[in-house]
């Protein structure tokens, strides 16, 4: 199977990494993908549209979502990673915070492991994660999906997240997992106010600075329709979304998660041949 680095090192980036939510709550597609048979089919999708990998996820992580018992993540995710391993030749990127389902992800066809918890959730995280030795993408957030929105407060919320992703590619790194196994992404939307995204995104050649691949996951998310009262509902965000990735794309990130695979990959087409033709 094609692996996450031999993307990075090969392909222009940054990468569109299509999302697939296999549950019911998610704060944009929740509820949309029923079956193992609508994820494939809605991979197929993404992959045609442009996607050069995939992030599956089981478990919501918006604000005010509800925890999911260990084996009913494990329960609505393997399936489908069975199911795309076995039909797609492309990365798949498990989104979990549980060491537990990385686990069970990894075997079921999973090659990369995205943690909102930086790794951060339980004690065996870090050495499973040595273990298991796929990427990780190790993202800040601050407090949990039930309270990560309440009233949060930085002094400097760049200095903050790149200080605490520091932190956490140390821990790794003396943990066992080799430095270029890693990535990071600054969590937009979780525990930050539209103030503190904005600063992060302005932030990201700091980012990059710090010598690893990032990941920005913008799409579709609530601070869009704070910049824009109009667009309260999440179906109303892409023209934010677009604008995200293209900033992503300037700004030297590796890897943009999106919902809308096929406007984000012809955005960039025609960023990189205006491009071309300077």
């Amino acid at each position: 199977m094609t692996d996450l680095p031999g993307l990075l090192a090969t392909r222009p980036r940054p990468l569109v990494m299509g999302v697939l939510n296999v549950t019911p709550d998610s704060f944009f597609d929740g509820g949309r993908l029923a079956s193992v048979t609508d994820v494939v089919d809605a991979a197929a999708r993404q992959l045609a549209a442009g996607a050069d990998l995939l992030d599956i996820g089981a478990e919501s992580t918006r604000p005010g979502a509800d925890t999911v018992p260990v084996d009913a993540e494990i329960e609505r995710l393997v399936p489908a990673l069975e199911a795309l391993a076995a039909r797609f030749d492309v990365p798949l990127s498990a989104d979990t915070r549980k060491s537990a389902v990385a686990r069970a992800a990894v075997a079921a066809g999973a090659t990369v492991w995205n943690d909102v918890s930086a790794l951060t959730h339980d004690e065996d995280s870090l050495a499973v994660a040595a273990e298991l030795a796929v990427p990780v993408v190790l993202m800040h957030a601050r407090g949990t999906p039930q309270t990560m929105q309440v009233a949060p407060a930085y002094q400097d919320v760049v200095t903050e997240v790149l200080g605490f992703l520091v932190s956490r590619i140390g821990a790794c790194v003396r943990g066992g997992i080799a430095r270029e196994r890693l990535l990071v992404d600054p969590g937009i939307g979780f525990g930050k106010t539209l103030e503190h995204n904005l600063a992060l995104m302005a932030a990201l050649p700091r980012l990059a600075a710090l010598g690893l691949p990032v990941l920005v996951g913008a799409s579709r998310k609530s601070f869009i329709g704070r910049i824009d009262p109009g667009a309260s509902d999440p179906g109303d965000r892409l023209g934010g979304s677009l604008a995200a990735a293209l900033l992503a794309l300037h700004s030297g990130a590796a890897i943009v998660r999106v919902h809308d695979v096929r406007e984000t990959a012809q955005a960039f087409a025609v960023w990189r041949a205006v491009e071309g033709a300077l």
